[in-house]
């Protein structure tokens, strides 16, 4: 059996500093803020580059804290990808915001730079790119054209904890970049927890007013916020895995070489990395005209899969208002009817790779 993603494998790696980690905690008696979210937040934010950091209760509130931190609301329009997990266009609909979807580039399944220029109209305040997969999507146009008409660029980046974008860690590109640390991640805790890391000290303490009720002091409350803090729990043990963040994305990067080497010539379509990208494989995700088969015969032979994801946002029922026919986004549509997410995770070997491919053929 070869699971998707054994989850207790990094625990049972790290089992005696985690626990070390998680008794500190419980012996300080200090259970909200304190030491070991402060020491996170400035961690963190060495390792992606930025500024600031602020630790959130999870990363869509970080994609909401940010969007409102930079004003961004109703009669505001936001460009998103239209190919996405439903998290980034709920955090648009949270601020009341108007989604304005933009088809993927079929190669990276990121969003494409080219295709944004057409969907910018007078009321668009925000370009909310993805990095999906642990890929960086290709961030100098996006930027470049952010710039040439006043936009903010808020990155979500809640499956590239240490993706490189042209040599250049992702965390500080855009104006604000939002993270998620669900235990699935790269970098993951037991629990919900996310931040926003940036370079702008004031959005980092108007991010951080706004997830602790509106408050920078106790009982003054300056703006109408809400509950949203890093637990000094998870911190504590993001802390722990940080130091090994590095050692376990090596280990990603030779099961998706030894991947790519595999499946060359099975007539899957396989990821396709540009020269300016260094990847964190998050996911690595195969396309196939016969998904669904395929997924059937893997499960069949004990392999575990995912599809990310299955139904794109605009054929949600949670968006059915916005009237958006399937066809209108036919790339997204393409892409959910096709794509099949192999077993990754630090704790497989390269020798995963020859199982898939003798399972496949």
């Amino acid at each position: 059996m070869i699971p998707f993603l054994d989850l207790q494998a990094g625990y049972r790696e790290l089992r005696p500093e985690i626990d070390a980690a998680v008794a500190r905690v419980l012996d300080s008696g200090w259970y909200i803020g304190g030491e070991e979210v402060a020491g996170f937040e400035a961690d963190w934010a060495a390792f992606c580059g930025a500024g600031h950091c602020v630790g959130t209760g999870n990363g869509l509130d970080a994609l909401i804290l940010a969007l409102r931190a930079y004003g961004v609301g109703p009669g505001d329009g936001v460009i998103v990808p239209s190919n996405t997990y439903i998290a980034t266009w709920l955090a648009v609909s949270a601020v009341g915001a108007t989604l304005q979807p933009v088809e993927p580039d079929p190669a990276t399944h990121n969003i494409d730079p080219a295709r944004i220029a057409a969907a910018v109209t007078p009321e668009t305040r925000a370009i909310l790119p993805v990095h999906l997969y642990g890929q960086p999507a290709d961030l100098d146009p996006i930027l470049a054209l952010a710039r040439a008409h006043g936009l903010r660029v808020i990155e979500d980046a809640a499956q590239a904890h240490g993706a490189r974008y042209k040599g250049r860690r992702i965390g500080a590109h855009g104006d604000a970049v939002c993270w998620s640390f669900y235990p699935g991640k790269n970098l993951g805790a037991m629990g919900d927890a996310g931040a926003v890391t940036t370079d702008d000290p004031e959005i980092a303490a108007r991010i951080r007013r706004l997830g602790n009720y509106g408050s920078d002091r106790k009982y003054v409350n300056v703006e109408r916020g809400v509950n949203s803090r890093l637990d000094p729990l998870q911190a504590a043990i993001l802390r722990v895995k940080l130091a090994h963040l590095d050692a376990w994305t090596e280990r990603r990067r030779a099961l998706a070489a030894a991947y790519s080497e595999a499946l060359a010539g099975t007539g899957l379509t396989l990821p396709q990395v540009p020269a300016w990208a260094e990847p964190v494989w998050h996911l690595y995700v195969v396309r196939s005209p016969e998904r669904d088969a395929l997924q059937a015969r893997l499960t069949e032979a004990g392999v575990g899969t995912l599809i990310h994801y299955p139904i794109p946002p605009h054929m949600q029922e949670a968006y059915a208002d916005l009237g958006l026919a399937p066809e209108a986004l036919p790339l997204a549509r393409q892409l959910a009817g096709e794509v099949l997410s192999l077993p990754m995770g630090p704790h497989l070997g390269p020798e995963t790779a020859g199982h898939l491919r003798a399972a496949i053929a």
